[in-house]
């Protein structure tokens, strides 16, 4: 869109790039008021990377573009794989664009005694063994609600702990 170069940051991490949970280490691309705004806002946030984690960005960085459409190709079979999963076992999925997280409805699937995301994500792990983060811890203290129904699902794992979670899901869909 024209003006739109201007106006527009590009911010992006390591952790989510690579899939290395956890890698503190980001970058913002743009006009050159923007960056600095970014920078400014982020002295009072964040310290320090550690020094190997800074060698490694700087290595991952430079590898071929080949990676990195692997990469995507992988993780679009990843969460095709697990929306379907997901779908099959009675969940109402929000379909990621550009995410390695599957947001999901669980209200066609827990027991009555579960009322919000916490106790859902809680009663996933003890009864069925899959792990799901409770969305709500990411909302503001006025939008809680907006996450209370829903779970958010990891695709960047091992394909055999997809398969794995998979299994365990598919039974749900037969109590």
């Amino acid at each position: 869109m024209p003006g739109m170069a201007e106006r527009t940051l590009t911010i992006s991490s390591l952790g989510k790039t690579f899939s290395v949970t956890g890698w503190k280490i980001g970058w913002a691309i743009g006009p050159a008021d923007l960056v600095n705004a970014v920078n400014r806002a982020h002295q009072f946030i964040t310290f320090a990377v550690a020094s190997p984690l800074q060698a490694a960005a700087a290595a991952a960085l430079s590898l071929p573009s080949k990676f990195f459409e692997d990469l995507q190709m992988t993780y679009q079979s990843k969460r095709d794989r697990m929306l379907e999963v997901l779908r099959q076992t009675g969940f109402r999925v929000l379909k990621p664009q550009g995410s390695y997280f599957i947001m999901a409805d669980w209200r066609g699937v827990a027991p009555a005694r579960v009322t919000d995301d916490v106790q859902f994500a809680r009663w996933l792990t003890t009864e069925v063994g899959v792990a799901c983060i409770p969305p709500s811890a990411f909302y503001q203290q006025s939008d809680k609600e907006l996450g209370r129904y829903l779970a958010r699902f990891a695709i960047c794992k091992r394909d055999e702990t997809l398969a794995a979670a998979a299994e365990k899901l598919r039974k749900l869909a037969r109590l």
